[in-house]
């Protein structure tokens, strides 16, 4: 790691809260909410894994999804954890900065997945003929790769910009992992073009997949208007309707943090923020997913009755 730039060893993570009676809540709140997301994630992966009847692009993407959202709660909330159990707060210059390229390269896996997974609803429902074709398993291979390779691109240069800053005395953080908003905030070096780099590349990983959802979304409707069954209406939604709560949940999250954040406590801004992408959303992902897909549903009870008819 490059360390010319630099004066300071460690970062002090000041966490949620600096109440010492919450401390324990926090920490049974967190431990509870990391393992139903590993669990209902490692659910999901597994049951998309052993069933053959789901080998199909949507659930190649739904896998690679699930899998995103394990990796990134597992990015924050189990150092987190260890500093509430240790009551040490600190962690290292070089282990912030892993931290932190990791937690971008998974909250930016996210957005692009979702619109990968538009695309594919799109192409199901306006050209049901044609989808074997269209998405064949080349392409499909690529739309898979292309979304973890852009999103390691665009966290390693958020990295680089990054540790050319300079730290002097400032090492505490008021968040409970190393994230790029706040560290920038205690750097004594000019910080314009990490911040304009921040926002051209934030606004493009949000509008370009947003934009894809937005298109797929406004045609999927238009041909499930011109379906004249309402049984044939409601078969083509429910075949996109976990995908479409998701994409509400994710983006109605930035809008209601970012664009209509708390006038009272603007500082908590960037806590809600995170806790919300890299605790809340994957956390609820299983539970949209399991509910509202017939598909998950009879995979996992499969699975359940398998292995429990093994014991």
């Amino acid at each position: 790691m490059h360390q010319g730039n630099r004066t300071i060893s460690e970062f002090i993570l000041l966490g949620l809260s600096s109440q010492a009676e919450k401390q324990e809540l926090l920490f049974v709140l967190f431990l509870g909410m990391y393992l139903v997301t590993v669990v209902g994630n490692g659910l999901i992966i597994l049951a998309i894994g052993l069933d053959s009847n789901l080998h199909t692009p949507m659930y190649l993407f739904l896998a690679n999804l699930s899998f995103a959202d394990v990796s990134s709660i597992s990015t924050s909330v189990p150092k987190m954890l260890m500093n509430i159990q240790t009551k040490s707060q600190s962690i290292s210059y070089n282990s912030c900065v892993t931290q932190m390229y990791f937690s971008i390269v998974f909250v930016v896996i996210d957005n692009f997945l979702l619109g990968v997974m538009a695309y594919d609803r799109f192409v199901a429902i306006c050209n049901p003929l044609h989808y074997t074709i269209v998405m064949h398993p080349r392409l499909c291979i690529w739309l898979t790769l292309i979304p973890w390779l852009l999103s390691n691109i665009v966290a390693l240069t958020h990295t680089l910009l990054f540790i050319q800053l300079i730290f002097c005395d400032r090492n505490s953080l008021p968040h409970f992992f190393c994230d790029l908003a706040p560290l920038l905030k205690l750097s004594c070096s000019d910080q314009t073009v990490n911040e304009l780099v921040m926002f051209i590349v934030g606004l493009s990983v949000i509008a370009f997949p947003f934009a894809l959802i937005l298109f797929s979304y406004t045609c999927i409707i238009r041909a499930i208007l011109r379906i004249s069954s309402k049984e044939g209406k409601w078969k083509a939604f429910s075949t996109c309707g976990s995908h479409l709560t998701v994409v509400l949940l994710f983006y109605g999250t930035i809008v209601g943090v970012y664009f209509f954040p708390s006038s009272t406590h603007p500082e908590n801004t960037d806590k809600i923020g995170a806790v919300l992408f890299t605790v809340v959303t994957p956390m609820m992902n299983p539970f949209i997913y399991s509910l509202r897909n017939k598909d998950i549903k009879d995979a996992l009870r499969k699975l359940i009755i398998k292995k429990g008819s093994s014991l």
